[in-house]
């Protein structure tokens, strides 16, 4: 585990803190997008390519998306090593299910950020959207990075549909935020605590956003609009995760989604959707979260 620093690999946590010892998430670095009108990223068959790992809940989002617009042939994939130690994420297709670098060949993805940026400073995370044309990055947030495969194929695959509709947009942003905060985050902000107060303030908190999670699902099969939108598909890959996971490895441990009646229905009828349950790898997400953080596991020890 390490970062970028001026272009040089540093080794370091990948637990970083603010001065309370809470876990504080660093931006992403890349953040353009794909258009017609004025950008040198334009929609165009085979250009791009996406770096990602199945352990990553971010990446998986983009996994997802990928394949419920059926871009499986329009944007190519590379998948790293689910191991993330001194040298970050590493490509090994020795563990199955991963690959090599489908572009350039590289050991580690941090020299696709460098081939992007030389001297760059930064994390280096996946998900990445990769232009094989200019050979840069184009994007690393994977909440841009799904709006990109929303909508901006469309007129080469022909699938217009649209899981960020406009009649839904403000209360779909809305359910993000809050999702984001105390869920995708806060299992995060839980397990990465580096003391007792800012521990039990974020179990609390999240636990208590899944509470909420489950009485707004009582009477509907869906977070908003009765239909699958975005909002689902960035919930989805945390919940998939939780009881294998977050309930023992960081500590989110009050309860188990199986425990919620309505999340765990909600859960088990979205894993029946193929784009969710043929891009979750349950062998990658125990081996890298067991395996890596050495910190939190010091012996690496995966549950069986």
């Amino acid at each position: 585990m390490g970062r970028l620093v001026d272009g040089k690999w540093i080794a370091s946590s990948v637990i970083t803190s603010d001065d309370s010892g809470a876990y504080d998430r660093v931006p992403r670095s890349f953040l353009n997008i794909l258009s017609d009108n004025g950008t040198e990223y334009k929609a165009e068959l085979g250009r791009y390519h996406l770096y990602v790992s199945f352990a990553c809940p971010w990446a998986h989002r983009t996994l997802i998306f990928r394949k419920l617009k059926k871009l499986e042939d329009i944007v190519s994939v590379s998948v790293v090593h689910p191991d993330m130690m001194d040298d970050g994420w590493v490509f090994d297709s020795s563990f199955p299910g991963a690959t090599s670098d489908h572009i350039f060949n590289f050991d580690y993805l941090r020299e696709v950020y460098q081939k992007s940026d030389p001297k760059i400073s930064t994390t280096v995370t996946v998900p990445i959207l990769f232009d094989k044309k200019t050979k840069t990055i184009v994007n690393n947030e994977s909440s841009q990075i799904i709006r990109i495969f929303n909508s901006a194929f469309n007129q080469i695959t022909g699938n217009n549909e649209n899981y960020y509709p406009d009649n839904l947009t403000a209360e779909i942003d809305q359910v993000n935020d809050f999702i984001y905060h105390n869920i995708n985050n806060g299992v995060y902000k839980t397990g990465f605590s580096k003391n007792q107060k800012n521990y039990e303030l974020n179990c609390e908190n999240l636990f208590n956003a899944l509470d909420k999670l489950e009485l707004k699902l009582e009477n509907q099969d869906f977070l908003v609009g009765n239909q699958l939108t975005e909002a689902d598909i960035r919930l989805v890959p945390t919940l998939i995760r939780f009881d294998s996971v977050y309930y023992i490895h960081f500590k989110c441990s009050k309860k188990l989604i199986k425990d919620y009646k309505n999340l765990s229905r909600y859960l088990n009828s979205m894993f029946k959707i193929s784009a969710i349950s043929e891009t979750t790898n349950i062998d990658h997400i125990k081996r890298h979260y067991y395996f890596s953080h050495r910190e939190l596991n010091p012996y690496g020890l995966i549950p069986l």
